[in-house]
C-alpha cells in the first residue's frame, strides 16, 4: 500500500517462457497472489504452465525463494481463464519479442481487464508507443513498458518505460510497488530501441567484439581482460553472451540495426558471421550447452574462429597488463592503458574510449540524466561503476581531450564529435562537491543534457524509506553521529537532521546502530568487546540497538585466522592450571591427547587452547547478552550471515533480513561446530516446537543443516532451516533494510520491551537421540559418503545438540548446552585434521575433506 491507496493484491503474468515464469516466481516471492498464463495444451489445458512451474524448482540460481513457493503460482490459460484478469491489479505480458504476437494478444485480453488494472509489457526493446496503439484508447493511460533483467529475482534493475498516454500517477504507483514490494531499482527510460541498459550494454559488447578482432585477441583472452579486472562480472563479454543466449543477443543487435538507421555507429549493428554461424548450428550458449564456450568433461573449450573449431580455453591477461589494472588510481590506470604499446592495453583503452563516446552522444536521447544511465549499467549488467562514473573518476577533462584526439585521428569507431556539454563539464565549478571534481555527477545532482541542469534523485515518497540509497561516485554518505568508535566497531545514531537521497528527514528516535569495521565483518575478540560495550551503552542511554553494516555482508563469521594464529604464535598463560579450571577432566584428557598427536608440549598446547576457549566463552557471553539485554536488539541482515554471524542473528530479539540473505552455521565445513550459542539455540527451538515433549523429530532436521554446513539460499529458506524465526521480517529491497529495522526497534521499545525469561527447563533428546543420529552417520561412513573425521565432527555435533548422554526428556538449562559447546569445540580444534581443514580453507577458500 502507498499514499495513493494503490496496492497489488493479485497479479497475472502472460507467457510461461523463461522470463514470464521467473517474473511470476518473483511475484510469489513477494507474497503477491499470481496467475501464470500460457497457451492451452492437449487434454490438460494447463500442461504447459504446470511444466514451466516444475522447471522453476530445478533451476539454478533458484528463481523461487523456496521451492515450496512454486505451488502458489496459479496455472491459467487463454481459452478458459481470461475472466480472471478482471481481478488483477497488475498484468505483465512476457511473451516472445514479436510485435505481431504481442499486439494480437493485447486485442484478445483487453476486454477482460479490470477498471484499474495496470497492463505492462516486459519487452526488452520494442516500442512502447507502437505497442500501445492496439489498446482501446480508453485503456492506454494504464499501459506502459516494464523491463525486468534476467534473472528477475537477482537482478536489481527494472526499466519503467511510459508511452505518451501513460498516466503519471499510475507510473508512480507502479514504481513504488516495484521498489518496495519487489525490491527493485527502477530507472525510467525513454521509448527508444532497447531502452538504456541493453542499448549501452549491447553496444559495449559489439565494441568489444570489434576491437578483439582488430587486435587479434581470442575470446577467452578478451573475457580475462573484460571481467573482474575492470570491475565487470566474471562472465565478462563472451561468457555473458552465452548466458544471455546467442539468439537473444542477435535479436537485440538486429533490433538496433533496423530501428536506428541514422545512428553514427549503425555500421557496427551487425551480427558477426561467426555468431550467426553458431546460431545456425543450434549452438545458442548455456541453454544448449554449446556456444562461444563448450564444456567437455571437466575441460572448457572456446571457439577459435580462425580454425573454426573449439580449442582448450587457456587465454589469460598478460601479467603486466593485469598488474597495471590493479592501479587504484582510475586516472593512472586509463592513462597507462592509452600510453602502453601492448595490444591488450590498446584494446582496453579502445573499448573504454568508444563506450564513453557512445554514452555521451546518446545520453540525451535515451535517458533523463547521467545517474539513470550509470545505475542502469550497474543494476542491469552488474558493473561496479557506470560508464560516466568511470570516466569522471579518471578525470573528466583529460579523458574528454583524449577521446577528441582519437576521433580526430580516425581511431574511434565513429567520427561524430563529442557533444559540447561534455567539454563544458570539464571545468570545475564552485558548486562541485570538490573543486577538483569535473563531470556529470555533482552535489546538485546528475547532469541532464535536455535541460542543461543537474537533476536531483526522485522525490517519490517510496524513496524516503531508503535512508542510505545506492550511491554514485561523487556521493559520500554521512553515517550519523558517532556514539563511540574502536578499531573494530562503530556505534552511532541517526542525527536530528539526516540527508536521505537528497531529502532531509528527522531522525532522532533513540535507536542506536552498531556497525563492524573488520574485513567481511568477521568476528574476533575486538568485535566481541565492541558489541558488549554497545549493549552496555544502549542499556544506559538508548531505546534499542540495531546491528547493521554499511555494506554487505552482515558477517562472514568468526575470524579463523586469528584463532589459528593463537594456536601457533601466542605465548601461553600458565599452561595446565588454566585449562584444568575451565574443563571437565574428560575434555582436558581429550585436549592433551590431541596435543600429543601434534607433537607439541602438553602444557604449551593446553595453554594456547585455553586462550581460544576464553574467546569462545566471550562469544557465548556476547550472544547471551544480545538475547537478555534490557533493550530490544535487532539484527539487520543483508548478504552472508555465516557461523558466528548467524549465531548473532539467532540471538537478537528480532531479525530483519533481505530476501537475498544467505544464512547458516558453517563450522562443520572446517571440522568444528557452532560454539557461540548456535547449537544451544537450535536445541532450545526444537524443544519449543516439540510435540509430546520430544524434541528429536525437529532436532534431527536442525542437526542435518549444521552437520552439512548448509547455508540458506534465501531468507525464506533460512526460516525453513531454523536460522530465522517465523516472526522475523523479510525485506525485499536492501536499501530499505535499516528503515524497517528502525521501525521494528521503535515498535518494540514503545510496547514496553522486556527481555525473555531464561530457559531453565529444556527437555533434551539425550542418549537415544545421539544413538539415532550416530546410526545414520555409521551408515554414511560405511558407504564412504563421509570420512573418519566427518564422522567425529558429526558425532560431536549430535552430542551437543542432544544435550549429552542424558536420559531423553531430562531437563537442563542453557548453560548446560553452552558448556557442551565449548568442550566439543576445543576438542575438535585440537585435532590435526581440523587444523588442516582450517588452514586449507584460509589458503584456498575451499573446504578440505580429510
Amino acid at each position: 500500500m502507498n499514499n495513493s491507496g494503490f496496492t497489488v493484491r493479485k497479479a497475472a503474468v502472460l507467457g510461461a517462457g523463461v522470463m514470464g515464469a521467473q517474473i511470476a516466481a518473483h511475484l510469489i516471492n513477494a507474497n503477491v497472489e499470481t496467475l501464470l498464463f500460457e497457451l492451452s495444451a492437449g487434454e490438460d489445458p494447463n500442461a504447459n504452465v504446470v511444466k514451466a512451474i516444475e522447471n522453476l524448482k530445478k533451476q539454478e540460481p533458484q528463481p523461487l525463494s523456496s521451492t515450496a513457493r512454486g505451488t502458489f503460482i496459479q496455472p491459467a490459460n487463454y481459452d478458459q481463464n481470461l475472466e480472471l484478469l478482471g481481478e488483477c491489479d497488475l498484468v505483465i505480458e512476457a511473451i516472445a519479442e514479436r510485435m505481431d504476437l504481442k499486439t494480437g494478444l493485447y486485442a484478445k485480453i483487453a476486454p477482460y481487464l479490470g477498471e484499474r488494472t495496470i497492463f505492462a509489457s516486459n519487452t526488452s526493446g520494442l516500442s512502447i508507443n507502437q505497442l500501445a496503439q492496439v489498446f482501446p484508447e480508453t485503456l492506454r493511460h494504464r499501459f506502459c513498458g516494464i523491463h525486468f533483467f534476467n534473472p528477475p529475482r537477482y537482478m536489481h534493475l527494472v526499466e519503467l518505460i511510459p508511452c505518451t498516454t501513460s498516466d503519471s500517477a499510475m507510473l508512480d504507483d507502479l514504481e513504488a510497488f516495484l521498489v518496495t514490494s519487489l525490491g527493485k531499482g527502477v530507472v525510467r527510460a525513454k521509448d527508444t530501441p532497447n531502452f538504456i541498459a541493453n542499448r549501452i550494454g549491447v553496444f559495449s559488447m559489439l565494441a568489444t567484439m570489434h576491437h578483439a578482432s582488430e587486435f587479434g585477441l581470442g575470446f577467452d583472452v578478451v573475457d580475462a581482460l573484460t571481467g573482474s579486472l575492470i570491475g565487470r562480472p566474471k562472465s565478462a563479454t563472451f561468457r555473458t553472451a552465452d548466458l544471455v543466449g546467442l539468439d537473444i543477443l542477435a535479436h537485440v543487435i538486429n533490433t538496433m540495426r533496423e530501428m536506428l538507421p541514422d545512428d553514427p555507429w549503425h555500421e557496427y549493428y551487425a551480427v558477426p558471421p561467426w555468431l550467426q554461424g553458431l546460431i545456425g548450428k543450434g549452438a545458442l550458449g548455456q541453454k544448449t550447452k554449446r556456444g562461444v564456450y563448450q564444456k567437455t568433461g571437466k575441460d572448457i573449450h572456446v571457439l577459435d574462429i580462425a580454425r573454426n573449431e573449439y580449442v582448450l580455453s587457456a587465454g589469460k591477461a598478460d601479467p603486466d597488463i593485469a598488474e597495471l589494472l590493479k592501479d587504484k588510481s582510475p586516472a593512472g590506470k586509463l592513462g597507462a592503458l592509452r600510453a602502453s604499446p601492448h595490444p591488450q592495453a590498446q584494446f582496453l583503452w579502445a573499448v573504454f574510449r568508444d563506450l564513453f563516446h557512445y554514452c555521451a552522444v546518446h545520453l540525451e536521447e535515451i535517458a533523463d540524466n547521467a545517474r539513470d544511465l550509470d545505475f542502469a549499467m550497474r543494476w542491469g549488467f552488474g558493473w561496479t561503476q557506470g560508464p560516466f562514473e568511470t570516466w569522471q573518476a579518471a578525470g573528466w577533462g583529460e579523458i574528454s581531450g583524449w577521446i577528441s584526439e582519437d576521433i580526430a585521428a580516425g581511431k574511434s569507431m565513429s567520427n561524430v564529435s563529442l557533444p559540447e556539454w561534455v567539454h563544458e563539464l570539464g571545468q570545475s565549478p564552485a558548486q562541485a562537491v570538490n573543486p577538483d571534481i569535473q563531470g556529470v555527477h555533482r552535489k546538485p545532482g546528475s547532469y541532464a543534457p535536455s535541460s542543461k541542469s543537474f537533476r536531483l534523485r526522485s522525490l517519490l515518497p517510496v524513496y524516503r524509506r531508503q535512508l542510505f540509497p545506492d550511491r554514485l561516485l561523487s556521493e559520500e554518505p554521512q553515517y550519523g553521529q558517532t556514539v563511540f568508535e574502536t578499531q573494530a566497531v562503530r556505534m552511532w545514531s541517526m542525527p536530528e537532521k539526516a540527508e536521505a537521497g537528497g531529502r532531509t528527514e528527522k531522525g532522532d528516535d533513540g535507536i542506536a546502530i552498531l556497525s563492524f569495521k573488520s574485513k567481511m565483518h568477521t568476528i574476533g575478540s575486538d568485535v566481541l568487546d565492541g558489541i558488549q560495550q554497545a549493549i552496555d551503552e544502549a542499556e544506559r542511554n538508548w531505546r534499542a540497538l540495531i546491528i547493521w553494516q554499511t555494506e554487505p555482508p552482515f558477517s562472514a563469521g568468526a575470524n579463523l585466522k586469528k584463532a589459528t594464529e593463537r594456536l601457533k604464535n601466542e605465548e601461553p598463560p600458565s599452561a595446565l592450571n588454566v585449562l584444568a579450571k575451565k574443563f571437565k577432566k574428560t575434555a582436558q584428557s581429550a585436549v592433551l591427547k590431541a596435543a600429543r598427536k601434534l607433537n607439541l608440549a602438553d602444557a604449551l598446547m593446553a595453554g594456547k587452547l585455553a586462550e581460544v576457549e576464553a574467546m569462545i566463552a566471550q562469544f557465548q557471553q556476547t550472544s547471551q547478552a544480545l538475547r537478555y539485554s534490557m533493550i530490544p536488539t535487532v539484527a539487520a541482515v543483508d548478504g552472508l550471515a555465516l557461523g558466528g554471524g548467524c549465531e548473532f542473528v539467532m540471538h537478537c530479539d528480532r531479525a530483519v533480513a533481505t530476501l537475498e540473505s544467505y544464512i547458516g552455521l558453517v563450522e562443520a565445513g572446517v571440522g568444528l561446530l557452532p560454539a557461540g550459542g548456535g547449537c544451544k539455540e537450535l536445541a532450545l527451538r526444537a524443544a519449543q516446537k516439540a510435540k509430546d515433549g520430544d524434541p528429536f523429530p525437529v532436532l534431527k532436521n536442525y542437526f542435518q543443516s549444521v552437520a552439512t554446513a548448509q547455508v540458506s539460499k534465501s531468507a525464506e529458506e533460512a526460516k525453513e532451516l531454523g536460522y530465522l524465526r517465523r516472526a522475523d521480517e523479510i525485506v525485499m529491497n536492501r536499501f530499505e533494510l535499516l528503515y524497517i529495522a528502525k521501525a521494528l526497534a521503535v515498535a518494540m521499545a514503545e510496547a514496553g520491551y522486556r527481555p525473555p525469561l531464561r530457559a531453565r527447563r529444556i527437555p533434551v533428546a539425550g542418549a537415544t537421540g545421539i544413538a539415532n543420529i550416530k546410526g545414520m552417520l555409521v551408515n554414511m561412513h560405511e558407504g564412504n559418503f563421509i570420512s573418519d573425521h566427518d564422522f567425529l565432527v558429526g558425532t560431536k555435533i549430535a552430542s551437543v545438540m542432544c544435550g549429552g548422554e542424558l536420559t531423553p526428556g531430562s531437563l537442563v538449562d542453557e548453560e548446560w548446552f553452552l558448556e557442551l559447546e565449548r568442550d566439543a569445540f576445543i576438542e575438535l580444534l585440537a585435532t590435526e585434521k581440523t587444523q588442516a581443514r582450517i588452514e586449507h580453507t584460509l589458503k584456498t577458500g575451499k573446504p578440505l575433506r580429510n
